[in-house]
């Protein structure tokens, strides 16, 4: 069983209310409220976007969380990233676990309030300090009122990206993945009983050929893929409604910082039937399917996108 997930984005920037006793921006100047945040402010418009799944974007460059709803920005945090010595990897991630009450086992019981693990080797999101600058062992420190409001709104299985740059990635509408049914023989692995509810994220490597099904967390299916031409950057696709729908999905394209690439993926990509079939029927609104070229496996020189679930000693 691996857990976790690492390397996309989604969304745009935001239109908020205030954590403090400032009136709410209007959409046009958020960018720059933003900007403008001292360490420990954050803004927290859940009503912008009241329904749909939630998608969080933590940048290295600029300190700074925004939280999507429906591929809507309803908020946006200062925090503090891992220090020199301790940088806070880079990815996408799913939350593995959570609590409202959690003490560091490394770092001599350091409170970690309103704790949401990426992953099991130590890095998480939680109420800390913001000195204005990276200062943590790898967690990501937000404001504690933030932890909290942020804790009561996720959930177990939610996408976490954390990249380095500091441009912010846009959505478009697009049609859903065709996936093809031709030029694989080797059948796929299906446990959906490992994780019977829950979001599901579905990350399709081209390095690997292979395509790996996460249902809250937990590995519930991989399998061999073909895919047709060449392959470059992370495409990822957000689904609203259903999957049958071609207007429920949506196409999250990244910076170029980031490894974006806008490419037709449409009728590329090829799974046995059997697992195709499994795999469109667990998806349900809230899922993600994360295209890359990348290798799944683990890397000595980078941060995996699925990792070992052993847990370790927390930051």
């Amino acid at each position: 069983m691996q857990h976790g997930l690492a390397a996309i984005v989604l969304a745009v920037m935001l239109a908020p209310a205030l954590a403090s006793a400032q009136p709410a921006p209007t959409p046009p100047t958020i960018a720059g409220a933003a900007q403008s945040l001292k360490p420990g402010d954050y803004l927290w418009a859940p009503e912008v976007a009241p329904h749909g799944p939630l998608l969080l974007i933590v940048s290295l460059a600029t300190q700074r969380a925004t939280l999507y709803r429906n591929g809507i920005p309803i908020a946006i945090s200062t925090v503090s990233t891992g220090r020199p010595g301790h940088r806070t990897p880079t990815g996408v991630f799913t939350i593995l676990q959570r609590a409202v009450e959690h003490y560091s086992s490394l770092y001599d019981d350091a409170p970690m309030p309103y704790m949401q693990r990426l992953t099991w080797g130590g890095v998480a999101l939680h109420g800390g300090n913001l000195p204005g600058y990276p200062a943590s062992h790898g967690c990501i420190r937000l404001p504690h009122e933030f932890a909290r409001l942020l804790y009561g709104v996720t959930h177990l299985g939610m996408t976490v990206i954390v990249t380095d740059a500091a441009a912010v990635p846009h959505v478009a509408p697009s049609d859903p993945i065709a996936w093809s049914e031709a030029g694989v023989d080797a059948r796929g692995e299906w446990h959906p009983e490992r994780a019977p509810e829950g979001p599901v994220s579905v990350v399709i490597s081209g390095a690997d050929r292979r395509m790996a099904v996460l249902r809250n967390g937990t590995l519930i299916g991989e399998a061999p893929v073909t895919i047709a031409g060449p392959l470059t950057g992370t495409s990822v696709f957000l689904l609203r409604g259903d999957a049958a729908d071609p207007e429920s999905w949506v196409e999250v394209r990244l910076p170029a910082a980031i490894g974006g690439a806008v490419q037709d993926l449409r009728g590329r990509i090829a799974t046995v039937p059997e697992f195709r079939a499994a795999v469109l029927s667990v998806l349900q609104p809230g899922a993600t399917v994360v295209v890359t070229a990348d290798s799944l496996s683990r890397s000595a020189a980078e941060q995996p996108l699925l990792e070992s679930d052993a847990p370790v000693p927390d930051k």
